[in-house]
């Protein structure tokens, strides 16, 4: 065994509008993505087998010996043992789903030779609210499998409530005169990162690769800042999954952010209902709201979406890929993707125009809008039209 090829399974249908740019394995929750964690755990590179407008972008590589993954499923020590255990051409199978399967080809997770069924709980990333609600417990697993030979609990002019050793800073990271409390959980500095003066961060908490907590900014438990992210004001159990700003004062709970997304100053979000009933978000697969029987949930945004200053959302917002929405009024809770506009009043964000600001916004990351990314979003684009109409 010596690649892993994800899967993607009618996940990827319930996890938009996160997954209309990635493959589901691509999801953050914790402090690595889902396939960072399996290679983590495993020693082994991988690569998706996914919907058709992702295949270039992310491509499969298969080889004559593959440890097939379903996407979503994330690693637990009874789930490894049992991959690592399989016969070449069997399937793990959970309640009539195939987990895992090894094999030379795609026939292994289609006409698997032999089904073993796999007796122990799993976690499998079905609905976007769940990365929010597992990324406490994921950043404390993800914890025990990061080199952390480069991180240290020693700081100077901070103060620390709590166990020191479950700070993990790392040593090219900046932090200086901040609060940190461990007292609920751990606290993940990455590489390169840097937390302003006067910060207040209560674990579990994770700021990624390069990313900034601004001045005086209030992050609570169970977040996650993923790399290349610039975030302030107030945020609790949420997770940016990278290259995305939130750089000002605002309050953000209980949400997950794609990448290339900027939250405009003073943007709030509401993450409970006044007369204190479940929240409904807007669900792909029936083109309806359902029920997620959780009293906390805010914003779910997919990929490349802005709000202007002072923006307001409901409870239980969705926004799709491209969205650019601003004004003084509540806009809906659930906004297509490529929709520009404020309150009700909503057209069709150009493609052209889009693409234009999307390549402004890579580049200051030193990266390009490619071909392949160019032509997933277009395919985005068309799929979508039917919402905005």
């Amino acid at each position: 065994m010596n690649n892993i090829i994800f899967f993607d399974s009618e996940e990827h249908r319930t996890l938009l509008p996160l997954t209309y740019t990635k493959p589901v394995s691509e999801l953050r929750v914790g402090i690595l993505k889902i396939h960072e964690k399996w290679e983590k755990a495993l020693g082994l590179s991988s690569s998706n087998y996914t919907q058709p407008h992702l295949s270039k972008l992310f491509e499969m590589h298969l080889t004559d010996d593959n440890l097939f993954i379903l996407g979503g499923l994330l690693p637990s020590d009874h789930l490894i043992k049992a991959i690592e255990d399989l016969n070449e051409d069997s399937a793990l199978i959970k309640s009539g789903r195939i987990l895992a399967a090894k094999g030379s080809s795609l026939n292994a997770i289609k006409h698997p030779k032999e089904e073993i069924n796999f007796e122990h709980n799993i976690q499998l990333i079905k609905r976007p609210w769940q990365i929010f609600e597992l990324n406490g417990a994921q950043i404390e697993a993800d914890l025990k499998s990061i080199d952390k030979t480069s991180f240290s609990s020693s700081l100077e002019r901070t103060q620390i409530i709590g166990d020191p050793a479950k700070i993990f800073i790392h040593e090219s990271a900046t932090v200086h005169a901040i609060s940190l409390n461990t007292t609920s959980g751990s606290i993940y500095i990455g590489p390169n990162a840097e937390v302003m003066e006067g910060s207040v961060i209560r674990g579990p908490f994770a700021l990624c690769d390069k990313s900034t907590v601004k001045m005086g900014a209030k992050m609570y438990g169970d977040s996650t800042i993923g790399p290349h992210c610039k975030v302030g004001g107030e945020i609790g159990n949420s997770v940016f999954q990278g290259f995305s700003n939130k750089g000002h004062d605002g309050y953000l709970g209980n949400s997950v952010i794609g990448e290339w997304c900027n939250l405009g100053a003073d943007t709030n979000g509401s993450n409970l209902k006044n007369n204190y009933s479940s929240v409904k978000l807007w669900d792909y697969v029936t083109e309806s709201a359902i029920d997620t029987e959780l009293t906390f949930c805010g914003l779910i945004m997919g990929d490349h979406s802005k709000t202007g200053i002072n923006t307001m959302l409901n409870t239980g917002t969705m926004v799709g890929v491209g969205s650019n929405i601003f004004g003084a009024h509540f806009p809906p809770k659930f906004i297509p993707s490529f929709s520009w506009g404020s309150g009700t009043d909503f057209m069709e964000h150009e493609f052209v125009k889009f693409c234009n600001t999307a390549e402004k916004v890579m580049a200051r990351r030193g990266l390009p809008l490619s071909k392949e990314n160019k032509s997933a979003l277009q395919w985005v684009f068309q799929a979508s039209s039917k919402f905005r109409s």
